[in-house]
């Protein structure tokens, strides 16, 4: 009994514990962690594939660069359609959180990998920079006509302040909403994989449906890994587009 109840001993968080990279257990805001290391794995991915993957700028393209030319035509488009051509100009900030997450998610879907997009601390950062940017750009551009974005003057006059309040209140919650959606749903899929690698463990040979259930959730979780960086980019563009025309 006690040799069955080990086996189903499983820590399905542990896989989202910080540790330092070089021996010890003091963590401070400069010492390099596993999460540091596959966000620099990451970027180095991203150079690789934008960078030294088009630097031939070939008529007929290679694999690679076909690849980065999808992604820059996927991001390009995006920006167009939700924040306009006048969005163009902030392409790279997005195009950068795009491929940023995507290829953190992506990554973190390997064996012994870390998903740096897992942990709030990261998603945190990147929606209060996206929130900060739009705010600041929005009171730049438009000066104090950006607050016409919580005057709903579609509404009857008797609703607006009501309606007001809940503008306010839902643009100040965008950054929370914005970092948790990401980081949550990462870290749920990853949990759950865990939970059923370890049953799998523990049957051994008769582990066949957690294998299958695993399957079934590692190609969901594909799926989410870049779902979940389109939403967090497009969601970016929705707030751009609220800065660059508040009016609409």
């Amino acid at each position: 009994m006690a040799e069955e109840a080990s086996a189903f001993n499983i820590h399905p968080m542990d896989q989202f514990v910080i540790k330092p990279l070089f021996g010890g257990h003091e963590l401070n805001w400069y010492t390099p962690t596993n999460e540091t290391l596959w966000m620099g794995i990451a970027i180095l991915a991203i150079i690789g594939l934008l960078v030294l993957g088009t630097r031939g700028r070939a008529i007929i393209p290679s694999r690679t660069q076909s690849i980065a030319e999808m992604a820059y035509g996927f991001v390009y488009n995006m920006v167009v359609d939700v924040a306009g051509k006048d969005g163009l100009k902030y392409f790279p900030m997005i195009m950068t959180l795009f491929m940023f997450i995507v290829f953190s998610n992506f990554l973190g879907l390997l064996p012994m990998a870390f998903t740096p997009t897992s942990h709030i601390a990261v998603t945190a950062v990147m929606a209060m920079g996206v929130f900060l940017f739009v705010t600041i750009l929005g009171f730049a551009r438009n000066g104090m006509k950006f607050l016409s974005i919580f005057w709903i003057s579609a509404a009857p006059l008797a609703l607006r302040p009501i309606l007001a309040l809940i503008e306010i209140i839902s643009y100040f919650v965008r950054p929370i909403s914005h970092s948790i959606r990401l980081a949550g749903n990462m870290m749920a899929g990853h949990a759950v994989i865990k939970v059923f690698a370890g049953f799998a463990g523990a049957l051994g040979l008769g582990a066949v449906a957690p294998i299958l259930a695993i399957s079934a959730v590692y190609a969901l979780e594909m799926l989410v890994a870049f779902i979940q960086a389109y939403v967090f980019a497009i969601l970016t563009c929705v707030y751009l587009k609220d800065a660059l025309h508040p009016g609409h």
